[in-house]
């Protein structure tokens, strides 16, 4: 790969599933652009189109699901023309992925030594005694004690944060180059999510892969990211550094998501503030803005016409017509706007 070049660039993408229901745009015009060692957050609701993005660089998609338009670059690879053999050879070796719910992603009748085996051996070659040193290595790696225990036990045998940590070492056994981690913490306890975000951040500094977090939880990405992506409906409606996003939102979406996050110096009586209304239905897009139906600053323009985008600096954009009248009353000389 250059040195010039992006580790995963994603250029105007729409995706859509073919359901007999209709068309459903699970992507809108998305793009993305990360360099090797980068940590990416994709955070929105449940639906927003995050692990659509994300599996997508894996070419991971659903046999209903097609890519119609824009681009999937990963590591120098044309993901949207590479064939399923071809893919074979990528996944697992250059990008891999921690899947949300460790307990339905391991083999049930596998130990756990042959299902970190299984990987080394199908892209390294590594076979016996040092594929069995591997295995150690990796489990000790990740943090697991007594590896050569824990090599002959089932997944059932194992706590959830332990299982977690299998599914870490399964994904880094080729030391890839992009870690996609699906939601890893949403079924562990608060000390363990703690230590399992721990845990990738010292793999990230030991190894320099590039990770990308998918969440519905900011507070997740807060210490994790250098850079994150709010999606909603299939759309990313602001994309900046973690301190834009939590310093300086823009989209009125993102303000939401802010507001209802749990704060410490509240009162314990004090409601948390939660976003009114329901999702839109990718089936039937609206006219406008996608999230006009649930905003209460919503205007005229919001239910006609899409929102432009408005860049802030080189990295922070955000498509809101809330922001564009406010930067036009602010300065309309000055004023500028982009599709």
């Amino acid at each position: 790969m250059a040195e010039n070049e992006f580790l995963v660039d994603i250029q105007h993408e729409q995706l859509s599933f073919f359901t007999p229901a209709g068309e459903v745009k699970a992507l809108n015009d998305v793009s993305i652009q990360m360099k090797e060692g980068e940590v990416l957050g994709i955070v929105g609701e449940s639906g927003s189109g995050k692990s659509v993005t994300a599996y997508s660089i894996m070419g991971l998609t659903a046999d209903n699901g097609k890519i119609i338009g824009g681009s999937v670059t990963f590591n120098g690879h044309r993901i949207d023309q590479m064939s399923e053999k071809e893919l074979a050879h990528i996944r697992g070796k250059e990008v891999s992925i921690i899947f949300q719910d460790p307990m339905t992603s391991l083999n049930p009748v596998w130990t756990i030594g042959n299902q970190i085996r299984e990987a080394i051996k199908l892209h390294t070659g590594k076979k016996g005694k040092e594929a069995d040193e591997r295995v150690k290595e990796l489990l000790t790696l990740v943090g697991i004690n007594e590896p050569e225990k824990r090599m002959k036990q089932f997944p059932h045998e194992l706590s959830g944060g332990m299982r977690q940590r299998v599914m870490i070492a399964i994904a880094l056994a080729c030391e890839p180059k992009l870690l996609i981690a699906d939601e890893p913490t949403t079924a562990l306890d608060v000390t363990i999510q703690a230590q399992i975000l721990e845990l990738m951040q010292d793999l990230k500094k030991k190894l320099g892969m590039g990770i990308i977090m998918i969440t519905h939880d900011l507070g997740v990405v807060a210490s994790m990211c250098d850079r994150i992506a709010v999606m909603y409906a299939g759309e990313i409606i602001e994309y900046g550094t973690t301190d834009d996003i939590f310093y300086n939102p823009k989209h009125e979406y993102t303000k939401g998501l802010l507001r209802s996050i749990p704060k410490f110096h509240e009162k314990a009586y004090e409601r948390l503030i939660p976003i009114e209304g329901q999702p839109i239905d990718l089936l039937n897009r609206p006219k406008g803005c996608a999230f006009s139906t649930r905003c209460a600053n919503c205007m005229k323009i919001c239910l006609e016409k899409a929102p432009v985008r408005t860049d802030y600096d080189d990295i922070h954009f955000a498509r809101c017509w809330m922001e564009q009248k406010a930067m036009f009353e602010q300065n309309p000389q000055a004023f500028k706007g982009e599709n």
